[in-house]
C-alpha cells in the first residue's frame, strides 16, 4: 500500500499539520521565548560545534545560558536528552524546554535550527536575537528537491533576526545578504578568504579544534557572540578552553600505534572536510582508512558524490551501513560505491558497521589514521522501522581490543 504521506504534497502537510501543532504548543506554554535572548544557529555543518562554542563563549563570560543541540539540550547542569536522530526537536518538547529555561533563570538560550525545523513551523514564534549560518552545501535534497530551495527554507531564520552572521566565503552569501538585508538591524561577515567583518587577522584566536573548517565555525561563533557586546578577552579564552564535541573528530587512545577517529560527517562537504584535515595531519607514508555509509531514505544523490570523496581522498574506503532503514543496505553501499569506482578509489563494501570497523582497524599500520564516519554521538542504528542500540565508540573499543591494544 502507498503510504499515504507520499500523495499529500510536503507543503500541505506542514501548512494543515504542523502549524496547528506548533501553534497549540506556543499557546499552552505561553510564549517562552519572549522572556529569553535566543541565538539560532543554521546550516548544513558545523551547527552543533558552533552552537557549543556560543554556550560555551556565553558561560566564561557568567550568564546563564542554555543550548539545544543535536547532542542533547543544556540547562545548567542537566543535559536532557532530544531523541534519536533529532536536531531540531518538535514544537511541543521545545516549547518545553524553553519554558523550562525560562523557569530556571536562564538569559541566553543557543539553539539548532534546522531547514526541516524551519519549513514545518518548529520554531514558530521564536524570534532571534542573533541568527547565524554556517554554510550551505549539498543534503537534504530528498526533501527540499533543489539546493535553491533548501537555500531558501534556511534564510527563514533571518526573518525573525534582529542581528545576521554570515558566512562571507560560502556561496549563499550573496543570495543570503540581497534575501535578508531588509529583514536585519545588521548583517556581520565572517571568512577565511574575503574581505569580511571578521577573519583570523582581525581577530586571531587559538583553537584546540583540528581543520579549516573548526576555523570557520570559531569565527562564527566570534562574530556572533561579539554582536553581544562580549569583551574580545572573553571570547578568546572561551574558544582557547572548549574541548570539542562528543563524536567531531573525537580521538579513540588505547595505546595503538595509529589513530581512530570517529566524526558525524554524513554530508559530502563534511565527510571532505575532515578527510582534507587528515591529510594535512599524517606524514607521507601514513594512510587514511574512512569506515561510513549513507542513510536510508534520505538523500540518494549524495551517495555517489561521498564515494567519490572517499575514493579522492582516502587510502582506503570501507562503505558499510548507516541507518539503513527500510532500504536494502547492500544497495546504498553499491551505489556509494559507484563514486569510488569513478575516480578509481579502493574501497570494500563491508554491510556489518562492527565487522566493517573491525576490518579497517585490522588493516590499519603504524602511524595510520582510521576515520569512522556518519554517526558520531548517536546511540542507535534504524534497521527497518526499529531503532537498535549503537556507538561508534564502542564499536572501535571492541574492535581495537580484539588487535589487543590496552
Amino acid at each position: 500500500m502507498i503510504h499515504v504521506r507520499k500523495l499529500v504534497p510536503q507543503g500541505v502537510i506542514n501548512l494543515f499539520v504542523h502549524l496547528p501543532l506548533a501553534s497549540l504548543a506556543l499557546l499552552f506554554h505561553q510564549f517562552p521565548s519572549r522572556k529569553l535572548r535566543i541565538i539560532g544557529v543554521t546550516g548544513t555543518d558545523g551547527k552543533t560545534t558552533t552552537i557549543s562554542l556560543i554556550y560555551q563563549i556565553l558561560k566564561e563570560v557568567g550568564y546563564s545560558a542554555a543550548m539545544v543541540s543535536s547532542v542533547f539540550a543544556k540547562i545548567g547542569d542537566e543535559e536532557i536528552d532530544t531523541g534519536l536522530h533529532v536536531t531540531s526537536p518538535d514544537p511541543w518538547p521545545l516549547q518545553n524546554l524553553l519554558k523550562k529555561m525560562v523557569e530556571k533563570g536562564v538569559d541566553y538560550v543557543v539553539l539548532e535550527v534546522t531547514s526541516h525545523a524551519l519549513d514545518q513551523f518548529r520554531v514558530l514564534g521564536i524570534s532571534f536575537e542573533v541568527g547565524v549560518l554556517t554554510n550551505v552545501t549539498h543534503e537534504h535534497l530528498d526533501y527540499h528537491k533543489t539546493y535553491e530551495n533548501y537555500l531558501a527554507v534556511k534564510a527563514k531564520l533571518f526573518d525573525k533576526a534582529k542581528i545576521a552572521v554570515l558566512n562571507k566565503d560560502d556561496e549563499s552569501y550573496k543570495y543570503l545578504e540581497s534575501r535578508i538585508k531588509n529583514h536585519v538591524y545588521r548583517i556581520i561577515s565572517y571568512g577565511i578568504r574575503n574581505e569580511a567583518n571578521f577573519t583570523p587577522q582581525i581577530f586571531p584566536f587559538k583553537t584546540r579544534l583540528p581543520g579549516e573548517y573548526n576555523q570557520y565555525n570559531c569565527l562564527a561563533a566570534i562574530a556572533a557572540t561579539s554582536s553581544l557586546g562580549i569583551s574580545g578577552d572573553k571570547i578568546r579564552k572561551g574558544i582557547a578552553s572548549f574541548p570539542g564535541v562528543i563524536g567531531r573528530m573525537e580521538k579513540i587512545d588505547v595505546g595503538q600505534d595509529f589513530q581512530v577517529i570517529i566524526d558525524f560527517a554524513h554530508t559530502p562537504n563534511a565527510l571532505e572536510q575532515v578527510l582534507k584535515t587528515l591529510n594535512e595531519e599524517k606524514n607521507k607514508k601514513s594512510k587514511i582508512i574512512v569506515v561510513f555509509g549513507a542513510a536510508g531514505l534520505r538523500d540518494v544523490t549524495k551517495r555517489p558524490i561521498m564515494g567519490e570523496i572517499a575514493g579522492r581522498l582516502a587510502n582506503f574506503a570501507v562503505i558499510t551501513a548507516e541507518d539503513p532503514r527500510t532500504e536494502n543496505v547492500n544497495n546504498i553501499c553499491n551505489q556509494i560505491a559507484e563514486g569510488c569506482k569513478k575516480v578509481k578509489g579502493k574501497f570494500k563494501i563491508v554491510a556489518d558497521r562492527q565487522e566493517a570497523i573491525n576490518f579497517a582497524v585490522r588493516l590499519a599500520k603504524k602511524d595510520d589514521f582510521v576515520v569512522v564516519c556518519g554517526k558520531g554521538h548517536e546511540l542507535s542504528m534504524c534497521f527497518g522501522t526499529r531503532e537498535y542500540p549503537w556507538s561508534d565508540q564502542e564499536a572501535v573499543k571492541k574492535a581495537l581490543k580484539k588487535r589487543s591494544f590496552s
